[in-house]
């Protein structure tokens, strides 16, 4: 039952996401003049739709923003905007009047100049990018888990709350024993800094290796001060004991924006970090494979099994992923929403034509060039890249099927 809500969750929420993506793209195309035919969530076939009343703006009494469009009338065109439901919760749409580079009639994409597509091609990567952040902010105000190394927070305007770092075993006659620790202790700070990870731990001691330095530990319902000493970086442990790792959540009151922003910026550079060492793993993979040397080829292998672990699509974001992070709480399920519109932002700037960033390069390339993007052009270029991204969806699906089974 968890799983199948947590699918359920999943779509839900990819659906916003995407939403707010092309929401994105709504808002710009209005403000810079380009008329959006329709703006649809889910995708067809369509279940209702409504269109803008001409005639809400003339100042006539009891005249409604928003007429209901006949099913018999779905197929006619439209001279206003539409707001459309459909049922296929697989994202939404924003259509624009003359999408190709090439139209030239007012009020159309192809019309505006190439600030304004550069503002309204950009304008979902930035709402993904918004919407990441309002929620990172939320979540700093309530208890932001922490899940990459080094996350930001101001340590004079933060809570620490949850099991943080447990000892698990304490080495017989190690600098640990002798100082006092004991299993089950919490390690809250190490040489006067909060601790979140195990590697915190870790990285404070080998800097501080043969000194001693204040252990701050939580034992039961009390915080105790512990002074070991150190054993020198070549000893064959510095503390002397093994570590868990219990989630911990950091609250935030006025400076809640501010880490929801730095969270945002991390975010981004982890996934741009993720794509360049996938990519890496994938080209060095692929090239070793025409080696002649057996290890080398085993590396090539590795190489690509670790480029397939680092990446899932559709099947494994809504069958395992959101499940997995429904069923751990709402703060885990909300940071994990705003990593995917993290990674809806990252992905939708990469210079891949059938993207938002790829079909901005090819714009500016012509531009640059000064020559006329015909639309044969263009839908030749962003089909085939289109049909290139299907095959990589399909890939990677075959993938997510496996790890399932």
């Amino acid at each position: 039952m968890s799983i199948v809500f947590g699918i359920i969750i999943g779509l839900i929420i990819l659906m916003l996401l995407v939403v707010a993506h092309e929401f994105g793209h709504f808002i710009m195309a209005r403000r810079n003049g380009v008329k959006v035919n329709e703006f649809g969530i889910g995708f067809p076939p369509r279940a209702i739709a409504w269109k803008r009343n001409p005639d809400w703006k003339k100042g006539k009494k009891d005249v409604k923003k928003w007429l209901r469009i006949p099913k018999e009338e779905w197929d006619q065109p439209q001279k206003t905007l539409i707001f459309s439901i459909n049922w296929l919760p697989i994202g939404g749409f924003c259509s624009m009047d003359g999408e190709s580079a090439a139209d030239t009639r007012k009020g159309t994409f192809g019309a505006a100049s190439f600030w304004a597509k550069t503002k309204i091609l950009f304008g979902g990567v930035v709402m993904n990018w918004l919407v990441a952040f309002v929620l990172l902010t939320i979540l700093a105000f309530t208890g932001m888990p922490q899940f990459i190394a080094n996350q930001f927070y101001l340590a004079n305007d933060a809570k620490i709350i949850g099991d943080g770092v447990t000892i698990m075993e304490v080495m017989p006659d190690s600098p640990a024993a002798k100082a006092g620790f004991e299993k089950d202790d919490v390690i809250v700070a190490v040489d006067g800094q909060s601790i979140v990870y195990p590697a915190d731990v870790t990285r404070i001691g080998q800097e501080n290796a043969g000194q001693k330095i204040s252990y701050r530990v939580r034992r039961g319902n009390e915080e105790i001060e512990l002074m070991p000493d150190l054993n020198d970086k070549d000893a064959e442990y510095i503390l002397g004991v093994s570590m868990s790792y219990g989630q911990t959540f950091i609250r935030s009151s006025w400076s809640a924006p501010l880490v929801g922003a730095v969270t945002t910026v991390q975010l981004t550079g982890e996934t741009f970090r993720g794509l360049g060492d996938m990519v890496w793993n994938l080209i060095s993979g692929v090239a070793r494979q025409f080696s002649s040397n057996d290890t080398v080829r085993s590396e090539g292998q590795a190489a690509l099994s670790a480029a397939g672990d680092s990446v899932s699509g559709p099947i494994g974001i809504i069958g395992v992923i959101f499940p997995a992070f429904a069923s751990s709480g709402i703060a885990n399920l909300v940071f994990l929403a705003a990593l995917i519109s993290v990674s809806l932002a990252c992905m939708n700037i990469l210079p891949i034509p059938a993207l938002d960033g790829g079909r901005w390069l090819l714009i500016a390339i012509y531009k640059i060039r000064g020559k006329t993007l015909s639309k044969e052009t263009e839908e030749k270029i962003v089909s085939r890249a289109f049909m290139f991204l299907l095959m990589l969806i399909f890939l990677i699906s075959i993938l997510d099927v496996m790890r399932l089974f």
